[in-house]
């Protein structure tokens, strides 16, 4: 039987269509489609966690390094700290022990300035000129080098009594009232070097 124009119309639209290889185009299912989507989400998810966990990665060492460069900050400022106390007592002992053989050294030389004194007061009796002035020479002369070393005499002759600068070897009754309690004379000359006692001065007190 012959068909009309209006069903083979019809027949053609029903009739899948063909490729130019003749096979029939394959149709993605809905199913296929949605799983292709899921598919890219669940790509997209680890992407992320990777950077969250590389920059959680980041923030940890960061504060590794942090820590450890305040610890070494610290161990340094304690390092020049013990370093400036210990050249501070290096600086202390150094000048405790130059000054300590520099008062050896002039409490050496103090009988000589002793020995000359008692050769002024002789020779002030004396009419040897000559030997009043070499001595008294030689007598300033050494005590203007130790003077410049910061030793000082101690003027006690006339001054109240004080344990801090004199030492008493005798007494002797005075008469006057307002003498009591004073240096009435000097046996031994004492001496101060940089303002510490290096030597009592000897003294006869009044009473």
């Amino acid at each position: 039987m012959k068909q009309t124009k209006e069903e083979q119309k019809k027949k053609k639209a029903s009739a899948p269509e063909t490729t130019a290889t003749g096979e029939k185009p394959v149709e993605q299912a809905p199913e296929l489609e949605d799983a292709g989507v899921k598919e890219d989400e669940v790509k997209e998810e680890p992407e992320e966690n990777s950077i969250d966990a590389k920059v959680a990665e980041l923030e940890k060492k960061n504060e590794e390094l942090s820590a450890a460069l305040a610890k070494e900050k610290d161990d340094y400022i304690r390092l020049m700290a013990e370093f400036e106390t210990f050249r501070r007592r290096t600086a202390e002992e150094k000048l405790e022990l130059v000054t300590s053989a520099a008062s050896e050294t002039i409490k050496g030389l103090l009988p000589v300035l002793d020995d000359c004194e008692r050769a002024m007061e002789l020779l002030e009796k004396s009419s040897d000129e000559a030997a009043k002035e070499g001595t008294g020479l030689i007598y300033n002369k050494l005590m203007q080098y130790l003077q410049k070393k910061g030793l000082e005499r101690i003027e006690a002759k006339g001054k109240k009594f004080d344990t801090d600068f004199h030492e008493a070897v005798a007494q002797v009754p005075v008469p006057e009232e307002d003498r009591k309690g004073l240096v009435y004379d000097v046996i031994e000359t004492g001496y101060l070097l940089g303002g510490k006692i290096l030597r009592y001065a000897k003294v006869v007190v009044g009473v």
